[in-house]
């Protein structure tokens, strides 16, 4: 199974192009070298929480994608409020991903106690907040490759004798 994956970058600054998106690359190289995945969609959007909520929306339910990585919006800024648009939109939190990426952090930083990204998951697609920071992402997304494919393996209904329920949108 190649895992379909959407990278949605969360910056005001880099949305009105006055800064430089550079998690995107690490997210894209990670997809498809780490992952064996393939990236779909791409965007860059402000933070604002209806787009953000919108966009996480539109790329699960009418693109059906596998995995969706957001980076940016997770942090203490009134401004950040990417973890708030994923809660509205996602049917099921994934907390042990969420806390596997904050403990591993914290062996690097006491800063990673303040991430609030959330995981979760909308229908049949994973959604994963990240920091803005490139450095964040990259530690980030080496903790949970080792579980990723299988999750999203049962989530899709590939793995054993998984139910499947329907989720009202």
């Amino acid at each position: 199974m190649t895992i379909s994956v959407g990278i949605l970058i969360v910056s005001d600054r880099c949305s009105r192009g006055e800064a430089e998106d550079r998690s995107s690359p690490l997210i894209r190289q990670w997809a498809t070298e780490e992952l064996g995945g393939e990236v779909k969609k791409h965007g860059v959007i402000p933070d604002e929480r209806v787009v953000i909520g919108d966009t996480l929306i539109s790329w699960s339910d009418e693109l059906g994608l596998d995995l969706i990585i957001t980076s940016g919006g997770t942090g203490f800024a009134l401004r950040d409020v990417t973890p708030e648009a994923t809660r509205d939109v996602i049917h099921r939190q994934a907390p042990g991903l969420a806390e596997a990426m904050r403990q591993e952090g914290l062996k690097k930083t006491p800063h990673a106690m303040l991430s609030r990204a959330v995981v979760g998951m909308r229908g049949q697609t994973l959604i994963v907040n990240l920091p803005g920071s490139p450095k964040a992402v990259r530690e980030g997304l080496e903790v949970i490759l080792p579980a990723l494919s299988h999750g999203i393996e049962i989530l899709k209904g590939e793995h054993g004798a998984n139910q499947r329920h329907e989720y009202k949108k």
